[in-house]
């Protein structure tokens, strides 16, 4: 009679586990997804909050001085932007001026009135953004920009006055 028994399985079969798998993959593909998706906009926002922040240091320098500074006055390296802004602009943390997916301690602004990916670009001009240096013509206007991650147009602030 113990012959005829029958004996109780244990475990599952392959298909059992093949659908936990497939499950699994499409739960990580989504959640991976909206990750992304998640850090993407947060890095967008600190885009806009830097450029803000930069755009009211450089309306206080221009209530300060009657003029916006000019690309020369910032400099051409990181180390003469934190310079310019650790005497000039001292309400501005130098992280401010970093894209969040620029290389680590690049603190240089481009010199494009449209956005590049993962740097900041500041724009000075006259009223009708003609070039500008502060000593021949004022810098009376300028352009703040960056490229968003994903699709949308450039980021953009324009001086106040």
């Amino acid at each position: 009679m113990n012959s005829l028994k029958r004996r109780s399985q244990q475990g599952f079969t392959i298909v059992e586990l093949l659908i936990v798998i497939v499950v699994i993959g499409i739960l990580a593909a989504l959640v991976i997804t909206t990750y992304n998706g998640i850090q993407q906009k947060g890095r967008n926002t600190e885009r806009i909050t830097d450029l803000k922040a930069l755009q009211g240091q450089l309306e206080a320098y221009y209530a300060q001085n009657g003029r916006y500074p000019a690309s020369t006055d910032l400099g051409a390296t990181s180390a003469d932007n934190v310079t310019f802004i650790s005497a000039s602009m001292k309400g501005l943390d130098k992280e401010a001026l970093r894209d969040p997916k620029a290389t680590a301690g690049d603190y240089s602004l481009g010199s494009s009135a449209t956005g590049v990916a993962n740097k900041y670009q500041y724009k000075p001009g006259t009223d009708t953004m003609a070039a500008c240096d502060n000593t021949a013509t004022d810098c009376t206007k300028y352009v703040l920009s960056a490229k968003p991650e994903g699709t949308g147009p450039d980021i953009v602030s324009d001086s106040l006055n």
